[in-house]
């Protein structure tokens, strides 16, 4: 895999690419700051793309803004952003947006190497990888979903499974129902929950959803339910 690094630590960031490379894979740039990384981006066509939220000149969110530029100039680019602890905004909107594979980890994970690498595997296979404690906060900031309630009680099964990674046919397995069939659900699920095509990772922000109604106000809803939003 052709990886871009963007990470302002030099510790960090040689140490990822030693890490990455031993593990088999090309890292064709590493890069202090944002400078430069979109025209990076554009030349040499990384397959994933992995930033820091905080970088130079202010150490605020350029990391996650360029992050989202990225996504706006090429969707189709796995990303995973790396950080001390959660920007909850800029999660959510990255999240949201439209576009390839997604991680948001944060840097303690990066000590565990052999979940570190795993998680690097399945966002390039094309995942979405979220922290616990990044899926916990933004539970813990929103209010209960009302949406929840247009929902039928089928609606809320096929939802249910969905938080726990289902696939759809996985889902028709369990339901016994065609596949045809939970797809109309899916797509009443999404639309009752004002989940429009432009939204992108709907069945993550769906699980959320869920996630938030069933758990409100439990830290631990993120941990719990990990699996279902990788």
């Amino acid at each position: 895999m052709r990886i871009l690094i963007c990470e302002d630590s030099v510790l960090l960031r040689e140490g990822l690419v030693r890490l990455l490379e031993d593990a088999g894979h090309d890292v064709i740039a590493a890069l202090p700051d944002t400078d430069g990384l979109l025209g990076a981006v554009a030349e040499k066509s990384p397959d994933l793309c992995i930033l820091d939220v905080r970088l130079p000149p202010t150490f605020t969110d350029e990391g996650i803004r360029a992050a989202l530029a990225i996504r706006s100039g090429h969707p189709a680019l796995a990303l995973l952003v790396l950080s001390q602890y959660v920007e909850e905004r800029y999660a959510s909107d990255l999240i949201a947006a439209q576009g390839g594979a997604l991680g948001y980890l944060l840097k303690d994970r990066v000590a565990d190497v052999a979940e570190f690498l795993e998680s690097v595997q399945r966002i390039a296979g094309g995942g979405t990888v979220l922290d616990p404690e990044v899926v916990a906060q933004l539970l813990t900031r929103r209010n209960r979903d009302e949406r929840m309630l247009r929902l039928t009680e089928r609606e809320r099964t096929v939802l249910a499974l969905i938080a726990e990674g289902k696939s759809n046919s996985a889902i028709a397995g369990l339901l016994f129902l065609s596949e045809a069939s939970v797809e109309k659900h899916i797509t009443a699920i999404f639309q009752k929950l004002g989940l429009d095509p432009e939204d992108g990772n709907r069945r993550v922000l769906a699980a959320l959803a869920h996630i938030e109604n069933t758990h409100p106000a439990s830290t631990d809803a993120g941990r719990d339910n990990q699996g279902g939003l990788r």
